[in-house]
């Protein structure tokens, strides 16, 4: 399998953070214009009178760059050892859909016991991902080669 096709799910899932990224600027601007917000409501962050619809995507973008920062590491863990096969590449896609399906409903709708679905499902699965390659290297490492 070529092992370059663990980058395009990493691709969509930054594709996937630039989504909130942009987000922001836009919802603070509005917030401002319609005197919700002075730019001092975001001097340490967002402060108290930062409006939820405001806020939303700044939480949104905190959640892409938290726990699929493992993610990342891991695809370019598996490339560099050269254990991309169909299984990694498949569960990688999963993830990413996963975690496309709890920011789509963090972003809409937000209703916390829908998106915590996706969320811990998607934990599950970069454990998984991660087990799985520490097993790989544990059985490579005990066949002599290297």
């Amino acid at each position: 399998m070529a092992q370059e096709l663990i980058f395009w799910p990493m691709i969509v899932m930054a594709l996937l953070t630039f989504v909130p990224l942009a987000m922001m600027p836009i919802k603070r601007i509005q917030s401002a214009v319609r005197g919700d917000t002075t730019p001092d409501d975001y001097r340490f962050g967002e402060s108290a009178r930062v409006p939820t619809d405001v806020a939303l995507p700044n939480r949104n973008y905190m959640n892409t760059l938290e726990v699929p920062l493992l993610f990342h590491v891991l695809l370019v863990a598996l490339y560099a050892a050269h254990r991309v096969d169909i299984v990694f590449v498949s569960l990688a896609w999963a993830y990413v859909l996963l975690r496309s399906l709890h920011s789509f409903i963090h972003l809409t709708y937000n209703r916390v016991t829908h998106r915590v679905v996706p969320f811990a499902a998607s934990n599950f699965v970069l454990i998984a991902m991660w087990l799985l390659f520490a097993l790989s290297l544990f059985r490579f490492g005990h066949q002599g080669i290297g």
